[in-house]
């Protein structure tokens, strides 16, 4: 399957945030739409990602405050990203890899949709169900 199909699957809803914002607005976001990350938008330019762990070491840790600490201080400006035709296996083992636990999914400089962690781990689950009932079946004819 590829990341194309999954976002098919699960939506290519894209929750952005600009870079002025406050932390806290983008916390708010967050729990609003139960995510644990928001793209960085400037304009129609991705620049960064800002994930519930980049709050918890960037301004807790750093004695900042959330209600002023712009997005920009602490997002993640190397954002890794994948391409809709890539595989969900490729994806698991990049996020793996580079310890990410969401990934920006662009076609061409546009993103059409964010994967996490969760989402591959609940095409996996899945899969191995599907594989699982069909054993079942061929052993019990």
């Amino acid at each position: 399957m590829t990341v194309k199909h999954l976002l098919r699957e699960k939506g290519g809803d894209v929750w952005t945030i600009g870079p002025d914002e406050t932390v806290l607005d983008a916390l708010a976001k967050m729990a609003e739409k139960n995510i644990g990350s928001l793209v960085v938008m400037e304009g129609e330019e991705l620049i960064g990602i800002i994930t519930e762990r980049a709050y918890s070491r960037n301004v807790i840790l750093k004695g900042r405050r959330s209600a002023t600490t712009p997005v920009r201080d602490i997002m993640e400006r190397n954002v890794i990203h994948v391409r809709p035709e890539q595989s969900v296996e490729s994806c698991m083992a990049l996020m793996t890899k580079k310890r990410v636990r969401h990934l920006p999914v662009l076609e061409g400089k546009k993103v059409i949709g964010v994967i996490s962690s969760g989402d591959l781990l609940k095409h996996i689950i899945s899969k191995q169900k599907f594989f699982i009932d069909e054993l079942e079946h061929y052993i019990h004819g």
